[in-house]
């Protein structure tokens, strides 16, 4: 019963260690078959790094608490504080980030429409701007977000193709802005209404019937894409609580762990054991 807390401890890293092990091989797969676009490339360092990094702690804690290396199940405890040092301070990241910006309802269509200007600094800036807004862009052409819209829609009129119920990518991506006046022809091609002013946030003159093209360089779709980062990392930031609560207690069992090899450390030093 007293080496109950190795074993938990000991089985929980086993767990981690197959997961590491899937992030290691997917980063290798992704390298050795993975096409080269930057959608993909982008997956494929982070994924290497990670999985390497909790094969390395998980393999402290496995080799720490089934061995009795007590030392080396300190160092694990102490990486773990980090880790929820740094879960905390994420989870307050997320929550302030994504509190604010929301989607503006447009009179009979089934879509909502977004302003880059209505969400955050950092949001703008270290996504939806340079390089990353680049490699964003190409990720979003590459996975076609418009061609269920186009295969959905062929057949319909306009008044039927507005009313779908559409993303925030594809309702920024796909078509341009309502402000901007562009006549509904069919699902791949728009005209500019006569008598329309054509100036909205200089989206405007950015969209393309082209559909490598459409609207991706548009203010529109870097809002559309923020929309959507705002309601998955509002999924993330429950999901990281869940996380902070399971950490708390493997860090406590591994407390227990410590505490376990020590008693057996001093008893074993009494017997005049080695």
């Amino acid at each position: 019963m007293v080496r109950a807390s190795n074993f938990a401890v000991g089985l929980l890293n086993v767990l981690v260690v197959l997961v590491s092990l899937a992030a290691v091989g997917a980063s290798v797969y992704f390298r050795v078959h993975g096409s080269p676009t930057p959608c993909q490339k982008s997956l494929q360092d982070p994924l290497l790094v990670a999985g390497l990094a909790l094969l390395a702690v998980s393999l402290m804690a496995v080799v720490g608490a089934c061995c009795g290396v007590n030392w080396l199940l300190r160092l694990y405890l102490a990486l773990m504080l980090v880790l929820i040092v740094a879960l905390v301070a994420l989870a307050a990241f997320l929550f302030l980030v994504t509190n604010n910006g929301a989607g503006k309802a447009v009179s009979g269509r089934g879509y909502k429409e977004y302003r880059l200007g209505d969400y955050s600094h950092w949001l703008q800036n270290h996504v939806a701007s340079g390089k990353r807004w680049e490699e964003i862009r190409s990720c979003l052409a590459e996975g076609n977000v418009c061609r269920s819209l186009t295969e959905d829609g062929a057949s319909r009129e306009a008044a039927q193709f507005f009313k779908m119920n559409w993303s925030p990518i594809q309702s920024g991506c796909c078509k341009p802005p309502s402000d901007c006046g562009f006549e509904f022809k069919n699902v791949t091609y728009w005209t500019l209404s006569p008598g329309s002013s054509g100036v909205a946030d200089g989206d405007c003159g950015k969209w393309s019937n082209d559909p490598k093209t459409l609207c991706y360089n548009c203010n529109s779709c870097k809002a559309g894409f923020l929309a959507s980062i705002k309601r998955q990392w509002r999924v993330l930031l429950v999901f990281n609580v869940c996380v902070v609560v399971v950490v708390l207690f493997v860090y406590s069992v591994g407390c227990c762990a410590a505490k376990n090899n020590r008693s057996d450390d001093y008893k074993y030093s009494r017997c005049g054991c080695c």
